[in-house]
């Protein structure tokens, strides 16, 4: 027996998502209105998005505070100052915060899980060498005083030309944040610097037309959900500033451009040289670390725990334990094992699904198109992955001019014509409406292994190209059609694989992962007599052969599921290589406490990261580790806390 610390480090969407993964002004006068929340969860929105709070919001909160297009032009008169924006960095010791909400974090592993960027120290496309703010109130009192931020009436709080050091800190109501936000204002004020706490709901912290995305915040503090593809243009370019101008789109809430940078962050997204990449993206880290305008302060901590007769465990902080299910392995020999989740999906139609109990059911009992471990990408279903190395892609020059279709700096098709925003070798230029310009253009050939459906029927190109019908129609209740919209064109065949031809223009870094999420089976009869390739998409949620039990290319089958109670998987008997263990018997146990006294009882094989979750009851697993009765292993999660500086005002 043994207690693993396999503490892998990571960055932040990614996006949920984040999102689903994923700041500037002073607070409105009449500031929103404090509540309690009982729990929070996920939501990825395409690439980068914060992590929310359910909670139900008075009418009031909701109130949107009239702007007028000048506004948020003034440099805010204490954050746009470095000095104090690089004393707050120096002022929080954020091992402090993380012994406040993860107490049995070792001293020695609390380092792993503190960021200097908004990337982990393991991702790919982190270079290191950047301004490290470590925790030194003493320079930062130094700095501060000779800035003129000086404490001339003994009242604990620093003041220059009329200004008190203080600042309103806006985040959630959570009581994780509320715990990690008390003791960042004891260390701030120990330097001088005040900050006022309002803990707000998350639904106006997070509204399209309220809090955050109206930049209406000095200090901000939340969460991104960090990605194996950093992307990040959304979050740092410079024509990425919510305004009232622009009708508040984007997400650089700081309201921060540095012109090196936002143009390194655009061309980091439209190249597919990995190489480039680094490139680009030491570039943009180097100047936010430098800068300083939002604070990293770390990723957040999950454990998850298993028996020891469970073999051939693969935690890991960017994949699913699931992920490798047929490798699972019980050293008794037995061949049954028992998974809790506290959740139940609500259906196995992952188009529309994107929670992560879900997704876990489906690598295991539907399938699995490739991997992601360690911040990389591995083939699975999908095999190889295509690259312009293996031939498999090609990026050749093409010409277009006015009225051709091409995809802009923006990420969006659109037809070419004068004012078109568009990357040609390597810079944003704004197209003339009359010249020819050679812009690249991808053809990829994506590749699927020839395996066999659980009902004993061969692969075949059908397979695929109803994947492209379903997942690129707007009707399916997909929330993205970002790859989609950007194919010129698509063939299938003649074997299981696929050729897509993609707008002059678009270069996107990932062009080498399939662009469907799933394959369906072509020649599927429902129990209605349909075939399944001709339902109309509209119609996909609700079948049950697609939300409940599904044919299944992955190595396990749904054989039953009982609403509240279990999910029963069998081995697919056409999966290579064949599971180890025959038979998988997922069980609902919303209760924390419930789910690890089962797993000590050795009623329960594995608790994943969701149920067992970062709080209080980690501690009683590692306890029980140290004796030798279970595993566990703490992962730091893509999902971390800043906090944003707002560096202008209304």
């Amino acid at each position: 027996m043994h207690y693993t610390k396999k503490w892998l480090t990571l960055v932040g969407v990614l996006t949920v998502l984040a999102f689903v993964l994923a700041a500037c002004p002073a607070q409105p006068a009449a500031a929103p209105q404090t509540i309690e929340v009982t729990r929070e969860v996920e939501k990825i929105v395409e690439k980068e998005v914060p992590v929310e709070v359910q909670v139900e919001v008075p009418v009031e909160v909701e109130k949107v505070v009239e702007v007028t297009a000048e506004d948020y032009t003034t440099p805010h008169p204490i954050l746009s100052d470095i000095v104090v924006r690089q004393a707050i960095a120096q002022c929080v010791n954020r091992d402090e915060l993380i012994a406040s909400v993860y107490p049995y974090v070792a001293d020695d592993v609390k380092p792993t899980l503190r960021m200097d960027t908004f990337l982990p120290k393991s991702h790919w496309a982190y270079s290191g060498g950047y301004t490290d703010y470590a925790y030194d109130p003493a320079a930062a009192s130094a700095a501060l005083e000779a800035a003129g931020w000086v404490d001339a009436d003994g009242d604990g709080v620093r003041e220059k030309d009329g200004n008190r050091l203080s600042l309103k800190f806006t985040t959630t109501t959570a009581q994780f944040r509320q715990t990690w936000a008390a003791v960042a204002e004891q260390n701030l004020l120990g330097c001088g610097i005040e900050i006022i706490r309002l803990h707000t709901p998350a639904s106006w912290w997070f509204g399209d037309s309220t809090g955050l995305q109206r930049r209406d915040f000095e200090l901000g503090a939340y969460a991104w959900v960090g990605q194996t593809n950093p992307s990040g243009r959304t979050l740092y370019a410079c024509n990425q500033i919510p305004l009232p101008s622009n009708n508040w789109e984007g997400q650089n809430y700081m309201g921060w451009c540095n012109e090196e940078a936002s143009q390194a962050i655009v061309a980091g997204n439209n190249t597919l040289v990995q190489a480039e990449r680094v490139a680009a993206y030491d570039t943009v880290q180097k100047h936010f670390a430098d800068d300083m305008i939002s604070l990293p302060l770390f990723q957040r901590a999950e454990a998850e725990a298993w028996g020891i007769n469970l073999l051939n465990f693969r935690p890991d902080a960017t994949e699913y334990s699931s992920a490798n299910s047929w490798e699972w392995e019980l050293a008794d020999g037995g061949d049954t094992m028992v998974v809790a989740f506290s959740q139940e999906p609500s259906s196995m139609f992952s188009l529309i699904v994107s929670a992560a109990v879900q997704r876990q059911v489906a690598q295991m009992g539907v399938g699995n198109i490739w991997t992601q471990y360690s911040y990389d990408y591995q083939p699975l279903t999908q095999t190889p992955l295509a690259s312009l190395e293996n031939g498999l892609a090609t990026n050749e020059m093409v010409e277009v001019t006015a009225g051709d279709m091409v995809y802009n700096v923006d990420g969006e098709p659109e037809e070419l014509a004068a004012g078109t925003k568009i990357v040609v070798d390597g810079e944003t230029v704004e197209y003339d409406g009359s010249s020819t310009v050679s812009l690249p253009q991808l053809v990829v050939n994506y590749k699927y292994a020839e395996f066999t459906w659980s009902d004993g029927t061969p692969a075949s190109a059908g397979d695929v190209e109803l994947a492209h019908q379903i997942e690129c129609d707007k009707d399916s209740g997909a929330v993205s059609f970002i790859v989609c919209d950007a194919m010129q064109s698509a063939e299938f065949g003649p074997g299981v694989e696929a050729t897509v031809t993609y707008l002059p223009g678009y270069q996107n870094p990932t062009y080498f992962l399939s662009p469907w999420g799933e394959l369906y089976p072509s020649h599927q009869v429902l129990s209605d007599g349909r075939m399944l390739k001709d339902v109309p998409a509209a119609e996909w949620a609700t079948l049950p052969e697609i939300a409940e039990k599904r044919l299944s290319y992955g190595p396990y089958v749904i054989a039953d599921w009982v609403k509240g109670e279990r999910i029963e998987l069998e081995a697919n008997p056409y999966y290579e290589p064949a599971p180890k263990v025959q038979k998988i018997i997922v069980v609902i146990v919303a209760d924390t406490n419930q789910a690890v006294a089962q797993l000590l009882a050795g009623d329960v094989d594995y608790l994943e990261r969701a149920t067992l979750g970062g709080g209080a009851e980690v501690q009683t697993v590692i306890d029980a580790a140290a004796e030798g009765k279970v595993n566990v292993e703490i992962i730091p999660s893509p999902t971390w806390e800043h906090i944003d500086m707002n560096l202008y005002t209304k």
